[in-house]
C-alpha cells in the first residue's frame, strides 16, 4: 500500500494539505461570486456557512482526485 503524499519539486506532502488548500481557494471563489449577487446576506452567519463549506469542499476534492479505488 503506498502512502498518501504527493510528490512536489522532490519532497513529498500529504494529499490532505492539498485538499485543504483546494477547499480554502474554492471557498474564496464562491465568496466573491456571491458578495457581487444582491442578497447575499441572506446565507446565515459567516462564521458557520464558510468555516462549513471549505470542509465540504475538501472531502469533494479528495473524493475526486485521491480516492483510492481497489
Amino acid at each position: 500500500m503506498q502512502s498518501p503524499s504527493v510528490n512536489v519539486l522532490g519532497a513529498y506532502f500529504p494529499d490532505w494539505l492539498f485538499c485543504i488548500v483546494a477547499g480554502v481557494v474554492l471557498t474564496v471563489v464562491i465568496y466573491l461570486v456571491l458578495t457581487g449577487l444582491p442578497g447575499s446576506r441572506r446565507f446565515g452567519p459567516a462564521a458557520v456557512v464558510y468555516p462549513t463549506l471549505v470542509i465540504l469542499l475538501s472531502l469533494v476534492v479528495w473524493l475526486i482526485f485521491f480516492q483510492q479505488r481497489a
